[in-house]
C-alpha cells in the first residue's frame, strides 16, 4: 500500500485496487479512519479529532490530485505522492 503524503504523524496511504467509494486510508499512531474522497466524510475508524482536522484541511486542498491517484491506484498503476500539509 503505498504512502502518497505525511505530515504531522498523520500517513496518508492509497490502496491498488481499493473497493468504492474513492477514498483514501489516515493512519496517526494507533488510529486509522478511511475518509471518502467525495465527501471527506468518515466510512470506517476513527482519527482523534485534531488529527482528523488535518486530514480533512488537507484533502480540501488535494481532491483533483486525490482523484488522479484514485484513478491510478484502481488501475494497478503507481501513484503520485502529494505534498504535505504544513
Amino acid at each position: 500500500m503505498p504512502e502518497i503524503s505525511r505530515f504531522f504523524g498523520i500517513v496518508i496511504r492509497m490502496y491498488y485496487m481499493d473497493h468504492r467509494p474513492p477514498h483514501f486510508p489516515a493512519v496517526y499512531g494507533d488510529h486509522e479512519a478511511l475518509v471518502r474522497i467525495d465527501t471527506f466524510e468518515l466510512f470506517g475508524g476513527h482519527l482523534p479529532r485534531r488529527a482528523l482536522a488535518l486530514v480533512l484541511e488537507w484533502g480540501a486542498l488535494h481532491r483533483e490530485e486525490l482523484n488522479s491517484d484514485w484513478k491510478l491506484a484502481r488501475e494497478g498503476r503507481p501513484v503520485r505522492a502529494i505534498e504535505p500539509l504544513e
